[in-house]
């Protein structure tokens, strides 16, 4: 996984490319009404219900606009909020505000859209050892924001990207040579190159799962598209030799019999490529 710095430097990226795109040469509009040195406050209205997401990032974007406005937190990351609930209020230069206010709806409402979803796949998960993962299926340049809105749900998160861990999928397995060739060419790779990334390998039925348990240093073996009885007998297969992951079209209505199967882990491209943004408005007060 990347490093928090790495992290902290994508969420940096993402503020300052889109206050570059929104805001260009000026936020004309209140420049033409709103005197520079006006002041204002405003409040983040919650108007769905769900979990609230991206209030740490709402601050960091208020920061980089005007680091002398202040933001009041009332509801923080996680929580269960209501229609009606206020989330925090934001003071200082009006103009400052306005400039922000947008990039602040727009990522709240998807982040704390795809917290909800993942909070809803994490308490069907209850009871059972299995963790919920998200993918790379994001919307490009927003990646570090959807995959922090994971992990605020309850979540676990998957690769950042294709550099910090090794997934050998169907089609790589097949440019390849084969399973076993993949495999043995990958760990020449790590071990030429000095890099040390975890492996993980993409099964498509039972024989391939058995081909893979061959070969040893993986870390874990991914069951695309298996259905129950031979997610569980793969369960039987692996053992303690490396961790399971299911994945493919698994649902709401599918998840906790995976779960229940053994798997360790479930990835789910839903988390952040099939959810509808939370209704939120920041309004003045």
């Amino acid at each position: 996984m990347i490093s928090k710095e790495q992290f902290r430097k994508e969420i940096d990226l993402i503020i300052a490319n889109a206050i570059r795109e929104d805001v260009g040469d000026g936020d004309h509009s209140s420049l033409a009404c709103i005197p520079e040195t006006a002041t204002g406050k405003a409040k983040l209205l919650v108007k769905d219900d769900g979990i609230i997401a991206g209030i740490d990032f709402a601050k960091q974007v208020f920061e980089y606009v005007d680091d002398s406005m202040t933001i009041d937190i009332l509801i923080p990351d996680g929580s269960s909020v209501k229609y009606g609930d206020i989330a925090f209020y934001v003071e200082g230069s009006s103009q400052s505000i306005l400039k922000a206010e947008r990039l602040v709806l727009n990522a709240m409402q998807r982040m704390s859209a795809i917290a909800t979803k993942t909070s809803s796949y994490v308490k069907l998960l209850q009871g059972t050892d299995t963790k919920i993962l998200d993918t790379r299926k994001t919307t490009p340049g927003l990646r570090a924001l959807e995959k922090w809105a994971v992990k605020i749900g309850g979540g676990e998160n998957h690769r950042f990207a294709l550099y910090d861990m090794i997934m050998l999928k169907d089609n790589h397995i097949d440019f390849a040579g084969g399973i076993t060739k993949a495999i043995a060419k990958t760990k020449q790779y790590l071990t030429d190159t000095g890099r040390d990334l975890k492996i993980i390998v993409e099964a498509r039925n039972l024989e391939e799962v058995a081909e893979i348990l061959k070969s040893q240093g993986v870390y874990r073996i991914l069951l695309d598209n298996f259905n129950y009885r031979d997610t569980l007998r793969a369960v039987e297969m692996i053992g303690s030799q490396c961790l399971t992951e299911s994945s493919g079209n698994i649902n709401e209505n599918t998840l906790r019999k995976y779960a229940d199967c053994g798997v360790d882990y479930i990835s789910s491209g839903a988390l952040t490529h099939s959810v509808y943004n939370m209704d939120l408005s920041l309004k003045a007060v």
